[in-house]
């Protein structure tokens, strides 16, 4: 039986099904495994980890005077948190269709990525950061995301793990422009968020490469150097000879802070933290666990937003509904069931209503075969095909999943 149960309440023997945060809020890069070292008890109650999921039928149980909230009522308060997003959700028509925009957004992703990557060698060869090249890469993603966000949004989640370091900062960049337009702020506070998500990790050129593509666990004097990449990276923004806004060096600072004051480096809360920190949490979470990294393959797009509603204290609740509005509920990329039993993978967000997507029918589970693959409009009248729920990438182990919305 899976139980959610508090980091301290954790005992040697527990089985830990999943973790609750992100990948770089914990030195642990297996999926589930019973804890068995001392050592490991210590760096998961160390960790920005506030808690975690156990398997009794697999490890050791709570005591019995200790309550745990049941899985089933975890699940229906996250599809709460997700449903509220629908009451403020407003028709934004794109300027152009995704076909359109898709070529266009693949050259800007290409040449965003060369301009970081020649952003951040400067800086790993001691050079101060020069901020011409993210100013203009911050306009070039402003642009598309205007013309129609899902076309980029959609593309800097497909990242190799070799270039994830800077597809990471373009992806972060983007969804900090889109969730701040989300947000209607002014196109001032646009760029500044984009410059910000652009820059948000610079601290971690001053960690070696082979700690950060390190295939298996990190040492406890690893993870502990990687949790200090904001304190290096806000460093590096006040040697630069650039001007840097307070809330570039905001977000760089204070990036991986939580709601609830269990976050790093200063443990702020709340309102304590900046309205541009808080966004910067929920989209480095939100591209980090949907990207392939050495150690383990992306969660699907709507599995991630699943996951990230668990977190309760991790996200400002307000940030991350306008964040699920951004997105869109099931965001392109998801692989859904559908009621005639079929698969599909969500080829475009509906604009006007966030559960009826655009989708592309390609597998039965009732032959478990690949059938013919047709493009469904779930808003067109007539439409009698609807969304059951989401489905984990991982359990079907499909290839080349993303192939099947990109073309």
């Amino acid at each position: 039986m899976l139980k959610k149960v508090s980091v301290t309440d954790v005992v040697l023997g527990m089985y830990i099904h999943e973790l609750c945060g992100s990948w770089m809020d914990h030195p642990f890069w297996k999926k589930g495994f019973v804890l068995q070292t001392q050592a490991d008890l210590h760096s998961l109650q160390s960790s920005a980890i506030s808690e975690v999921w156990i398997d009794s039928t697999k490890g050791l149980d709570l005591p019995d005077n200790l309550a745990s909230e049941p899985a089933s009522t975890v699940a229906e308060r996250v599809e709460n948190v997700l449903q509220e997003a629908l009451a403020t959700t407003e028709s934004l028509t794109p300027a152009v269709t995704m076909t359109d925009e898709m070529q266009r957004a693949f050259d800007i992703c290409e040449r965003s990525k060369q301009s970081v990557l020649t952003m951040f060698s400067e800086v790993r060869m001691g050079q101060a950061i020069e901020l011409h090249g993210a100013h203009e890469v911050v306009a070039d993603i402003t642009q598309s995301v205007l013309r129609h966000p899902s076309a980029l949004l959609s593309l800097v989640r497909l990242k190799n793990a070799d270039e994830y370091t800077y597809m990471h900062s373009v992806a972060v960049c983007a969804l900090m422009i889109a969730l701040a337009r989300k947000l209607e702020l002014s196109a001032e506070q646009v760029q500044k968020a984009g410059v910000a998500g652009l820059l948000h990790d610079v601290g971690k050129m001053m960690i070696d490469d082979t700690v950060l593509n390190k295939p298996g666990r990190l040492t406890d004097e690893e993870f502990a150097k990687v949790r200090l990449h904001p304190v290096y990276g806000a460093k590096l923004l006040l040697e630069s000879d650039s001007v840097i806004s307070p809330e570039v060096y905001d977000v760089c600072l204070h990036h991986h802070e939580k709601y609830d004051g269990s976050g790093y480096p200063k443990k702020l809360k709340g309102q304590d933290i900046s309205l541009f920190s808080r966004m910067a949490a929920v989209c480095d979470v939100y591209d980090a666990i949907t990207s392939d990294r050495p150690y383990k393959a992306g969660w699907g797009p709507a599995e991630s937003l699943q996951r990230m509603a668990q977190w309760q204290g991790h996200f400002d609740p307000q940030v991350f509904q306008a964040f699920v509005r951004t997105m869109g509920i099931y965001p392109v990329g998801s692989l859904l069931r559908l009621r005639s039993g079929r698969l599909a993978v969500v080829t475009e967000k509906n604009e006007v209503n966030l559960l009826k997507p655009k989708v592309k029918v390609f597998f039965s589970t009732k032959s478990n075969m690949p059938i013919e693959q047709r493009v469904i409009d779930l808003a067109q009248a007539g439409c009698s095909e609807s969304i059951i729920g989401r489905e984990s990438v991982e359990d079907w182990g499909f290839p080349n999943l993303d192939d099947l919305w990109l073309n």
